[in-house]
């Protein structure tokens, strides 16, 4: 054996060591607390599972500063306030049958360990039956002490500077409004799984929800926007296996970004990207591709039928007949989905059959939308949509006319200059989707939409730079309800917005008052952009690397450009001729779909050899 394969020889000195606690329980922490809103999850479980029916929680500075959660649950004991911190100390399980049956939220003991070891922690609690109570301070795993204090009955945990002692996981931390949206994600799972609890949630000294015990439709009316209350479709089925329940919503009400999808499982919130995937799926026919609708889906199933001690953070479970329960689900939504909309039973030996044909079926018939039906990104009348996809001039026959040179690196080459066009110049519009002219050498195809969709972004972003924008007044100021993650999301792009020519207030109750909008948009549309805008504006920031001004620019410019169908006059087809050519890159739209196609003429006399 060469001297190089061993690193110590040293047989006197042990090369392996025991971790000291501080060391081990970090690393601890960092399976179970990788977030702000993982200590929500945690200090939420503790005041459920303690039969709280009033539950206050407490963020400042998106849980950086502070996270504190208020019950009136069943309080602790000073001694049981002090083994809470201990690793593995729990009231849950007392035996190892009791790992294969858990009704409880928490169970491991490992919890509270973990947020004691990287934050500053105070409890006050205090049981029903003693005189007083009892105060704990832990900083960073250490006890700072103990002392009996007079409180009210249950328990108030505050955890301040998290990641303190770990500078390197808190610079991992995103934004403020990114941390706030995973904390209201938390807090909604919670509020939904609990209608007999009352919640509330202060951010920064503002009251984001108040929560009253009330009905299911009640409570997902107000955690996501009044429209909800009418456009809910419930199911609820019970076999010997599982019962399965919740709502899903109406189509009309699909989202451009994800966050409003939520599994249960016995009342503890769970994530599965299949399941998901498959309830999603039941709604192509009626939404488009990056569309995602409401569903709130529940399963009661015999706990020995699920493992949910599969992951620390215990979004994780595994069922014993996952298939079956799929399949079972989708069948009941599925159901549910066809009675909403009057679509004739079928067997169940045709069931296998209802997604592969779901699809081709609603093609092949024309039907109108629900009203306020949201279409694509590319903002087209869904009508006019159906009739464009049956366009009798295949695709392929212009594409092969497209005329285009390669630059030396292999790219697209595109002349930055205005094409010349005769002093007498007209302009057809092809299909109500292009604009067509003549040019002193061939002709010139304009996409009306990617080319206004290029000009309201250059102009969008340019109203961004200006002390003093374009602003329009409306004649009676429009009230707009959003949810409350649409409201933190506003507040966060309010001064942006502002400076693109948006006048709004934000007021209570998630509510913003809009009295004036940009120039280009059309009065009467911003209740149908503003909305729309903001989930555009998260859907761009998982896929573009890109400035909150850019994206709001691009989102912005996808909502209110002129849509695809729409007949235009000469005059409108001349203006956007105009405008596009004074951009700055004029043959591109922000999200690089070209906006002009050349064919040259002899290209075109070639055609006719």
């Amino acid at each position: 054996m060469k001297k190089t394969d061993i690193k110590n020889t040293d047989t006197t000195h042990s090369i392996i060591r025991v971790l000291p606690p501080e060391i081990s329980n970090k690393i601890a922490a960092g399976e179970v607390i990788q977030r702000p809103a993982s200590v929500v999850k945690e200090l939420l479980d503790n005041s459920i599972d303690s039969g709280a029916d009033h539950i206050k929680v407490i963020i400042e500075k998106a849980g950086s500063t502070t996270i504190q959660v208020i019950d009136n649950g069943s309080g602790m004991s000073e001694e049981d306030v002090k083994l809470c911190f201990e690793r593995h100390a729990t009231s849950k399980i007392h035996q190892i049958d009791d790992l294969f049956r858990i009704q409880t939220l928490g169970f491991r003991g490992e919890a509270m360990a973990s947020i004691a070891s990287i934050s500053q922690v105070q409890v006050k609690t205090k049981r029903i039956e003693d005189d007083h109570g009892t105060e704990l301070e832990i900083w960073g795993g250490e006890e700072k002490g103990t002392k009996p204090i007079a409180t009210e009955n249950g328990t108030s945990i505050s955890v301040s500077n998290l990641f303190y002692n770990v500078p390197a996981r808190r610079s991992f931390l995103k934004t403020n409004s990114t941390e706030f949206r995973h904390i209201m994600r938390t807090f909604q799972y919670a509020a939904l799984a609990n209608t007999d609890v009352t919640f509330e949630l202060h951010a920064d000294g503002e009251e984001v929800y108040n929560l009253p015990k009330q009905t299911m439709v009640e409570r997902i009316s107000m955690l996501f926007g009044s429209p909800y209350r009418a456009s809910l479709v419930p199911f609820d089925e019970q076999t010997s296996m599982v019962r399965i329940y919740g709502f899903v919503s109406d189509p009309k009400l699909a989202k451009k970004s994800r966050g409003e999808q939520f599994l249960f499982i016995n009342g503890r919130p769970f994530q599965h990207r299949y399941l998901t995937h498959v309830i999603l799926s039941l709604y192509d026919a009626w939404t488009r591709h990056g569309e995602y609708p409401f569903f709130s889906l529940f399963f009661e199933i015999d706990p020995t039928e699920v493992d949910v001690n599969v992951h620390p953070s215990k979004m994780e479970v595994k069922f014993e007949d996952e298939r079956s329960l799929i399949q079972l689900a989708r069948s009941v939504v599925n159901r549910a989905l066809n009675d909403h909309f009057n679509i004739p039973e079928i067997s169940p030996d045709q069931d296998n059959f209802l997604i592969a044909d779901t699809r081709k079926s609603f093609d092949d018939f024309t039907f109108k939308a629900p009203q306020g039906r949201s279409t694509d990104g590319d903002n087209v009348e869904f009508s006019s949509r159906i009739n464009t996809r049956s366009s009798n001039i295949p695709e392929g026959d212009w594409s092969s006319l497209i005329y285009n040179r390669k630059d030396e690196d292999g790219g697209l080459f595109q002349s930055q200059d205005k094409p010349e066009v005769p002093s007498d110049r007209r302009f057809w519009q092809l299909h109500n989707m292009y604009i067509v002219t003549q040019t002193r050498s061939g002709l010139c195809m304009i996409d009306q939409y990617y080319a206004h969709r290029r000009i309201l972004f250059e102009r969008a972003l340019s109203a961004t730079d200006e002390s003093l924008p374009s602003t329009q007044q409306l004649l009676f100021a429009q009230t707009v309800e959003l949810g409350a993650s649409d409201f933190e999301l506003l507040k966060e792009l309010h001064p942006i917005l502002q400076r693109m020519g948006f006048s709004i207030q934000l007021l209570s109750g998630n509510t913003a008052l809009v009295s004036g909008v940009p120039s280009d948009l059309d009065i009467g549309d911003e209740q149908r952009i503003l909305i729309p805008m903001l989930h555009q504006y998260q859907e761009l920031g998982s896929s573009l690397k890109l400035e909150p001004r850019e994206r709001i620019a691009i989102a912005f410019a996808n909502r209110a450009a002129i849509p695809r169908g729409k007949k235009l006059s000469d005059e409108e087809m001349e203006a956007i001729f105009d405008q596009l050519f004074a951009c700055k890159e004029p043959y591109k739209d922000p999200l690089q779909k070209p906006t002009i196609v050349y064919i040259p003429l002899d290209e075109i006399q070639y055609r006719f050899r």
